[in-house]
């Protein structure tokens, strides 16, 4: 079964210029705003789609190896479901992809600011309800002058990814065909 979740990501896309083709030799594509790029030459804008693809595959029991980018994740469920607790479980990535993402924007926002960070830790806590969450609580402990953590916090806000995504209506498709 795959599992597709497509989403913006310039950022990685901007710091590889080898992802943006140009339309004939001596033009210059750029990205420009949010799903368009500009030819520099013809000054002719077009839409593309950026995404990400990270894969799975099942190494027996509940477990499996995610491949992603240069690294592999292995992924396991608890002993007490009968996993061997060799990684951590799905909703545990999940939960740290949302730390992760929201600990990374704040880091930039103050870089991008000018304001210097003596520490910064994001805990993300997931509350269940069946096989879903139902909400996702973000506490930031940010190392910087009080008067700039709410603003950080707020520019954070529109710049995470993660956050950005599951507060959003994300269309999930799943295709499966033999193997």
């Amino acid at each position: 079964m795959v599992l597709a979740l497509a989403s913006m990501v310039s950022s990685d896309i901007a710091r590889r210029p080898e992802a943006w083709a140009s339309e004939s030799p001596g033009s210059l594509t750029v990205p420009r705003g949010k799903n368009t790029t500009m030819n520099k030459s013809t000054g002719t804008s077009t839409q593309v789609t950026l995404q990400r693809t990270v894969e799975g595959t099942w190494r027996g029991g509940l477990r499996c190896d995610v491949a992603a980018g240069n690294f592999t994740v292995v992924v396991d469920e608890p002993a007490s479901v009968g996993g061997t607790d060799c990684g951590p479980q799905p909703t545990d990535l999940l939960l740290a992809s949302v730390a992760s993402c929201f600990t990374l924007a704040v880091a930039y926002c103050a870089q991008k600011r000018a304001i210097t960070l003596d520490s910064l830790s994001v805990k993300v806590t997931g509350i269940y309800d069946g096989p879903r969450f139902r909400s996702i609580a973000i506490d930031s402990r940010v190392g910087c002058a009080s008067a700039d953590v709410a603003m950080l916090v707020h520019a954070a806000k529109r710049v995470c990814y993660v956050t950005n995504t599951l507060q959003s209506e994300v269309n999930i498709t799943v295709e499966a065909s033999a193997a």
